[in-house]
């Protein structure tokens, strides 16, 4: 009777065992497909191809405007007058300064009337020598006379043209006194005061022309060498330009629109560069020489590469990587070289060939040997990268919101006081119980099939002293 007790509770046991593991299976449907092959991830891929990618270049500049210049006095004199005020925006030819034209105006009368002597004596000797020959052919003269008549006439031609040139001179010196503005621009202090004595090569001002502004700069060897392959189908001057002068407040920079003037035709040994020079208009004098500025070339490309866009790059062992899909469509990492950045563009020197797919999407989630289910790709790198952006907000947004949930609960949960944390210890040893309870027929299901054939062996032996 005891023996048939002892087994039916051992079956119950069993039973209840059997019964808890099946419901453990039933709340992990996950577990059958744990060492299945994961589906196949939906992300775009785009075919390798030659192109030609637009270059977004900018090259540090200080501005100097090429047209400034230094007045200087070219004659000796007093300075009279000053027809100008600092700053200024005056005129080519606009008289500037007077030095004393009193005394360069005698000088030219005084060199006017020696011109008048000289031809008067020219017009002498020319009548004698005429003379002097027609009367040599009569044997009137003798040839000595008519020789002399000759060369009188010359030495007055030489007078006659001695005098030009010293009114000529005269002439000039009066211009000089004459001071006026050789280009138009902004023009600055007056160096000398008038009054003062001033003599040849005695700085008077500076004029500085800010409309247009010419700006040289250095290019790098492997953009002038591109940009002077695409001159070969089009003029410079067709090659647009911009600057950008930033301001040291932080404001938005300040943007001028112009074209390429000049691009050099060696290289620098020392920086490895190519001197370039541009115009820009700057009509209301937004920027000044002096400034710190940044040139962008507009149409500056690399032709005939290959190039993917910079999100489908990661950080792999052997460096940049990016992943590329086989025939069965799994992602492969493979290591490339890379190139010039091109905007959103990354040109890739080494690594993959044309006709390859490669994962343009986001690939930090993904892991060699995944499945791909490609999506085609449009081919807009910048709008792609705006996308990833975006996303990654969002997931950060999300994350932040239950954080921010779970603070408030834990400030609300310590507002309570001690009667909460009461509660919180009676929950504590309820669930304490009952997983007590739990692990106790968990290990009694363990145990039961093993004990199950002793309990047989005894019924047995029970069976066997009794037909004894």
């Amino acid at each position: 009777m005891k023996t048939t007790i002892y087994r039916g509770r051992l079956w119950a046991a069993l039973a209840a065992a059997l019964l808890l593991v099946g419901c453990g299976q039933e709340e992990d449907p996950s577990a059958g497909q744990a060492g299945g092959q994961p589906p196949a991830k939906a992300i775009e891929v785009a075919e390798l191809a030659y192109q030609d990618i637009p270059l977004d270049k900018s090259y540090p500049s200080k501005l100097m405007s090429e047209q400034e210049v230094t007045l200087v006095a070219r004659v000796t004199g007093v300075l009279e007058e000053r027809k100008f005020e600092p700053g200024d925006q005056v005129e080519q030819g606009e008289s500037l300064y007077t030095i004393e034209p009193d005394l360069y105006e005698a000088t030219v009368a005084q060199r006017e009337a020696d011109l008048a002597s000289a031809q008067a004596e020219l017009s002498r000797a020319e009548r004698d020598a005429n003379r002097f020959q027609q009367l040599a052919a009569q044997n009137s003269v003798s040839r000595q006379q008519v020789d002399q008549a000759l060369a009188d006439a010359r030495v007055a031609r030489a007078s006659v043209a001695q005098a030009e040139a010293a009114l000529k001179s005269a002439q000039l010196d009066l211009d000089y006194a004459e001071v006026t503005a050789p280009v138009s621009g902004v023009i600055g202090l007056s160096e000398v005061n008038v009054g003062n004595l001033v003599s040849p090569n005695t700085e008077l001002a500076t004029i500085t022309p800010l409309d247009p502004l010419e700006v040289r700069f250095q290019m790098p060897q492997n953009d002038a060498f591109e940009l002077r392959r695409q001159l070969k189908d089009m003029s410079i001057e067709d090659i647009g330009a911009s600057l950008e002068a930033f301001s040291s407040r932080g404001d938005e920079p300040t943007v001028l629109s112009g074209h390429l003037d000049f691009l050099g035709s060696r290289v620098d040994p020392e920086t490895s560069t190519v001197q370039a020079e541009a115009t820009f208009a700057n009509p209301d004098g937004a920027v000044l020489p002096g400034q710190y500025v940044r040139v962008k070339i507009e149409g500056l490309a690399r032709f005939g590469v290959l190039a993917v866009p910079e999100l489908a790059l990661t950080q792999g062992l052997m460096g940049p990587q990016v992943y590329v899909l086989d025939e069965d469509n799994v992602a492969r990492a493979r290591p490339v070289q890379l190139g010039e950045l091109a905007g959103a563009w990354q040109i890739i020197l080494d690594g993959v060939e044309p006709g390859e797919r490669v994962v343009v999407g986001d690939p930090g989630s993904l892991k060699p040997g995944t499945p791909i289910d490609p999506q085609p790709f449009d081919g807009d790198a910048e709008a792609l990268m705006q996308e990833a952006q975006y996303e990654k907000q969002e997931q950060g947004a999300g994350q932040a919101a239950p954080e921010q949930a779970e603070q408030a609960e834990q400030g609300a949960a310590a507002s309570q006081g001690e009667p909460a944390a009461e509660q919180a210890g009676q929950g504590d040893t309820e669930s304490a119980g009952q997983g007590e309870d739990a692990a106790s027929a968990t290990q009694a299901a363990q145990q039961a099939p093993m004990n199950a054939p002793q309990g047989d062996q005894e019924a047995e032996e029970a069976r066997g002293e009794g037909n004894e």
